[in-house]
């Protein structure tokens, strides 16, 4: 199916209002493109690798919106315009220039398909569904993902230092949580590593799915692996559930800016003498995090590097 894409210019002060008027039309789905600046809230909700490098702000904002082929496309943007018009008269809505386009239906999630193939990292083969194991990967510890909605294939640096980080301190009965969790792949490589117990935690809805669907790709049940939505820093139900002196590892493959005020909040989660493996930093700011790791009176065993990212990895106290 093609549709209909209108680009509409207008105004950050703008925005929000417009978009509304957009919805209240039976348009939606509204895209907010902007160079407004992200608030700290907003960058402690990004468990990401490294924050998006936007542009200073010009008081611009393009809202693009889609209408199917069988809509009335002339009396929608008749509309639109009759509304923005209005609007002048109380806020600047700029040029309110619209851009017309077309663009095809897809479906973006299995689109990855054409660009994510299996890989290996050391001895580990990382494979999607749609492939097959080749008889000369037969000897490698084998996991399943499939690149969707939720963070965390192997392929990134970050990903690749923690899961070597876990290999190594990983032992028969080690309980870890992993903050941030994505797809779930550090805490199933963990299992596959002999680790008897794996929690996620995940501001995203969507990592539940994720790490349930490659679960059951790679034969791992509900009784091993448990994932939750919430923000363990500031959330004392997500801190409970999670649960106090329970972990021989915590891994954290998010934010250096987010690590900061992670660090002291997931002290009390780890067993005396737990390790603490962190990445997701780049290298300006692997100062700050080692800096907040020592503050909360870990002790640094390992810094590592690939690329320009970094990992630390600490230990508590054996001292109760």
């Amino acid at each position: 199916m093609k549709w209909n894409q209108f680009r509409l210019k207008t105004t950050t002060e703008a925005e929000d209002i417009v978009s509304s008027m957009l919805m209240d039309l039976g348009i939606q789905g509204v895209q907010i493109e902007d160079r407004i600046p992200l608030t700290q809230e907003d960058k402690e909700q990004m468990f990401v690798d490294i924050l998006p490098d936007i542009p200073e702000d010009d008081g611009t904002a393009y809202l693009t919106f889609y209408l199917g082929e069988e809509e009335d496309a002339g009396a929608i943007l008749g509309q639109v315009r009759k509304e923005l018009e209005q609007m002048k008269g109380y806020v600047d809505v700029g040029a309110c220039i619209v851009e017309e386009s077309q663009t095809e239906d897809v479906d973006w999630v299995n689109n990855w398909k054409q660009y994510f193939h299996q890989f290996t990292i050391d001895d580990i083969l990382v494979i999607p569904s749609w492939e097959e194991v080749e008889e000369k990967d037969s000897g490698r510890l084998v996991i399943h993902i499939d690149p969707g909605t939720a963070f965390g294939t192997g392929m990134h640096e970050t990903t690749q230092l923690c899961i070597r980080q876990l290999r190594k301190y990983v032992e028969p009965d080690t309980q870890i949580l992993d903050v941030g969790c994505g797809s779930g792949i550090l805490g199933m490589l963990a299992l596959k590593f002999g680790a008897a117990y794996s929690v996620g935690t995940d501001l995203d809805p969507c990592a539940i799915d994720a790490t349930h669907e490659n679960m059951e790709a790679n034969g791992i049940g509900r009784e091993q692996y448990e994932v939750m939505i919430g923000n363990i820093i500031d959330d004392s139900r997500i801190q409970e559930q999670v649960g106090y002196g329970r972990y021989d590892i915590v891994a954290a493959n998010i934010l250096a800016d987010v690590l900061v005020p992670l660090t002291p909040v997931i002290l009390p989660h780890l067993k005396p003498g737990g390790i603490y493996i962190t990445s997701g930093i780049i290298e300006e700011k692997e100062a700050a995090v080692v800096e907040a790791v020592e503050a909360a009176g870990l002790a640094v065993l390992e810094i590592n590097h690939q690329g320009e990212w970094v990992s630390v990895t600490a230990r508590k106290s054996r001292e109760k």
